[in-house]
């Protein structure tokens, strides 16, 4: 899945774990989060929306299926 979290990340040339240490996850679950395999809590939500700057919501990242492009199914 090239879930709108991802793209963002993606886009800022971040790492995995950059991102994690900042928000307080590890990096195992913001990648399960970015492919669609976990779900974010309303709280991590709200700490990676306010990372990017609000660049992508807090409902892209609780709901990726709803917001990611027609091509989900292929790895960018």
């Amino acid at each position: 899945m090239n879930s709108p979290l991802k793209q963002a990340r993606l886009r800022r040339n971040a790492t995995l774990t950059d991102v994690a240490e900042v928000v307080g996850t590890n990096r195992g679950n913001l990648s399960r989060i970015e492919n669609g395999l976990q779900k974010a809590r309303p709280k991590l939500a709200e700490k990676l929306a306010t990372y990017f700057g609000h660049e992508i919501t807090e409902i892209q990242i609780l709901y990726p299926e709803r917001y990611s492009p027609a091509d989900a199914g292929v790895d960018a």
